[in-house]
Formats: C-alpha cells, structure tokens, sequence
C-alpha cells in the first residue's frame, strides 16, 4: 500500500511571444505556458505522476492555485484505491460540490482537476509499464467504462453502447498495435501558419514542412484581414501544390454572418477545414456556418469546456471534423468518452496540440482510438508544431509527417524541470 505525500506544481512560461510563434487573430501576443502539476508517493519505485495544464501566459499561477486548493484532499489517500478504481478519482474530484459550483464541469477548476487525474492515469501506465494509450487500448471494454461518467450523455451514448464499441473495437486490435508501432500516426503542421508572419518567412517555413518533413497538411491562421488571408492562402497553395492539404483557423473571431461572408471567398483553395470560425460555445452558430460554407468543412473542439457541449454539437451535425485538445477537459477519461461519441456520431477527430506539452499528450488519445476505437486513421491527424519539446523526457518524435508512437511508459507529459527551469514564473 502507497499514500500520495505531495502535490506539488510549476508554473511555467516561455516568451514565444518574442518571436510571434502562436500568434493568431484573437491571440496576437501568446506566451505559450503550462501549468504542471507533479503527485508523488511514498512508494519507493521513483515513480511521479505527471499532467499539466496550457495556457497562453497571464491566468497560468490562477491555474496553478486552483490544482494546489483541490489537490488538498488527495494527500494521505490510499493511491492504489484510485488506481484500482479510477472512476473514484473522478468522483472525488469532479464530485467536489463547493468547487463543482464555480463550473460547473467547465473553466479552471475543470482544468485543474484534469491535471491532476492525468497525473493519477500517468502513475497507473507507469507502474503498468506502459504508454497511456497502450494502456487504454488493452484494458477491458467493461473495465474502461467503469472508470467513466456518463450522466447528461445517456440521451447520445449509454454506457452498454459505449461497451459494444470497445468491444468491437478487440477485432484486429492486435494489428493495429503493431501497425502504429511501425509506422507512426500521421500528423500535420501548423508551423508557417502563425498570423504575425512575413509571407517570406511562412513561405519558408512550408517547404520545410511538407518537402523535408514530410506533412500532407499545413495550417494558416486567419480572420484578421481578408485580403491578407487571400494573399497569403494563394503564396501557400503554390507553394505547397495541389497535393498537400491546406486548413485555416479563425480562432473565434468572426460573428456568424461575417464568418460566412468571409469564409466564401476560401473556395477556390480546396480547403481541408476551417477551425473556430466563431465563439466555441456556440452549437447553431457553427451549424448555421456548416451549412452555408458548404463543402468547407468546419472543424471546433479544442476550446470545447466538457463532454456536454461535444454531445450537443454533434447532436447538431455542428462540425465535419471534431478536435479535442488534452487539457482543455477533466483528464483521460472525459477524452475517452469524447472519442466514443465520435465514434457513435460517425465524426473524424484532429486533435489540437502544438503548445507546451500538447504534442506529447494529445497523441495517446489518437492512438488509443485508432486501436480501440475508430480502428482507422482515414482522414485523421494530429496538429503538430515544433515547440518546447526538448523540456520533456520523452519528446515527439516525427518520422516522414508521421508521429512515431511512445514506448515509454506513462502519459508522455513528464518534465525535465531542470532545463526549463528558467522558464519558471516567480511573481
């Protein structure tokens, strides 16, 4: 038996804002940050949970007091109780009535707890010897959902059916493993796409990309000025031809008919998406966008604040192409029920990542549900971006626009707090 001794977190931030990496139209200056939380026990394997929350700069320490106050109630518990039943953590966590009231299920406190549940989920692959999306890929489809919360879902997904899907989910799940294993999950970036930009500079940058990388999709932010966007859309589909992929995101700054409006001068780029086209709450707006911008896809998801709102999009037919992003809701087993709804919904997810950590942690969950899931990798990929990778322990790799799946065992988050740790916030 092991107890959890401390909680402890970081709060990091890197100045990209310097070089304008990140920067889009509602997100001009970005510091891309991380709210890093680390659960340790008194077990005497080595062995320290690791989960983090990302941010953009100012409002990390906000993130950083909101694990420390709720992470309270974790020291001196039993760590294998929860290990052993994961859906108690969620419970004590998410079940919190005084913190659940200021979401409820939504904002900071929901971050919070799911850097703290990752990091439960990190000491349980670990200990297991696995990576996490290994980990969830074999656990048995009636263990898996156990550990998951389905009240205001069971109008879309009951648990029996979510059951029948891992269950369906074993055929050729073996071949899938070793598939990955092999050759990677595929992956598209985001790197030329910043809006602060020069055209030369994004130009540069996506060659790089897609002829030494070996991406089939690159993504430009847009939403600032039109004639820019046109401008800058033409250079990129030149530059990359016909056969890459190319997607845009407005980050959320359009209105329902400005979007509309301003989106319709995109056809003729044979666009993969357009992201966020309006605020990220908002079901018929993005279904009236869908509608209108047809056959431009409209892909939401990475600012999506639960399984709820996910739940009613897709009841809504709100979006071809649904993203989730690794922190943005209550840990693990919140995105495994986002990827089984997907799945219920016939919908294809692009994870978002590309900011600190999301990179590392995005990919179990993609490959998680290739395996035990979806079973496919047909129109899928995950976002990727060249930052802040050498301060992990196990860093993306990419191999030919592929990401090469982990081995090592955990959730893929762990730091190394000794090079990052000039990056470290002190008021």
């Amino acid at each position: 038996m092991s107890t959890i001794t401390k909680v402890q977190t970081y709060d990091f931030r890197f100045p990209t804002s310097q070089t304008l990496s990140g920067s889009d139209a509602m997100n001009p200056d970005p510091d891309y940050s991380a709210a890093y939380v680390e659960v340790h026990t008194n077990k005497d394997d080595g062995i320290v949970g690791t989960g983090f929350v990302f941010t953009i700069g100012r409002g990390n320490d906000v993130v950083c007091r909101a694990i420390d106050s709720m992470s309270q109630v974790l020291l001196g518990r039993n760590v294998e109780d929860f290990l052993d039943n994961m859906r108690s953590a969620w419970d004590l966590l998410v079940g919190d009535s005084q913190l659940r009231w200021l979401g409820p299920e939504k904002g900071v406190e929901h971050m919070a707890i799911g850097a703290v549940l990752s990091a439960l989920w990190d000491i349980k692959a670990k200990r297991a010897g696995k990576p996490l999306w290994r980990l969830l890929a074999e656990m048995e489809p009636e263990e898996l959902v156990s550990t998951l919360d389905f009240r205001y879902l069971t109008d879309a997904l009951r648990p029996e059916e979510a059951t029948e899907i891992l269950r369906q989910g074993q055929e050729g799940k073996e071949e899938r493993i070793k598939y990955l294993l092999k050759n990677g999950y595929p992956g598209y970036s985001t790197a030329a796409g910043w809006l602060g930009y020069a055209d030369e500079k994004m130009v540069e940058i996506a060659k790089k990309e897609t002829q030494e990388k070996g991406f089939k999709q690159i993504k430009l932010k847009v939403g600032h000025n039109v004639d820019d966007d046109l401008r800058r859309l033409a250079l990129a589909r030149e530059t990359v031809g016909p056969e890459v992929r190319l997607a845009v995101d407005a980050n959320q700054v359009w209105d329902v008919p400005e979007a509309i409006e301003w989106i319709n001068k995109f056809h003729d780029f044979d666009l993969a998406w357009v992201e966020e086209p309006t605020n990220p709450d908002d079901i018929i707006g993005h279904a009236t966008i869908a509608r209108a911008i047809n056959p431009i896809p409209v892909a939401t998801g990475e600012q999506m604040q639960n399984r709820i709102m996910f739940k009613q999009f897709l009841q809504e037919n709100a979006f071809g192409v649904m993203q989730i992003d690794a922190t943005r809701v209550a840990g693990p087993q919140e995105i495994v029920l986002e990827y089984l709804l997907a799945k219920k919904f016939n919908k294809i997810v692009c994870p978002h990542a590309g900011g600190v950590g999301l990179c590392e942690a995005v990919c179990h969950f993609a490959m998680f549900d290739y395996c035990a899931v979806s079973g496919t990798m047909d129109g899928r990929m995950i976002e990727y971006v060249d930052n802040q990778h050498e301060y992990f322990v196990h860093p993306t790799e990419i191999l030919n626009g592929n990401y090469v799946a982990p081995t090592a065992p955990g959730n893929g988050t762990e730091m190394t707090i000794e090079t990052a740790e000039k990056y470290i916030y002190r008021g």
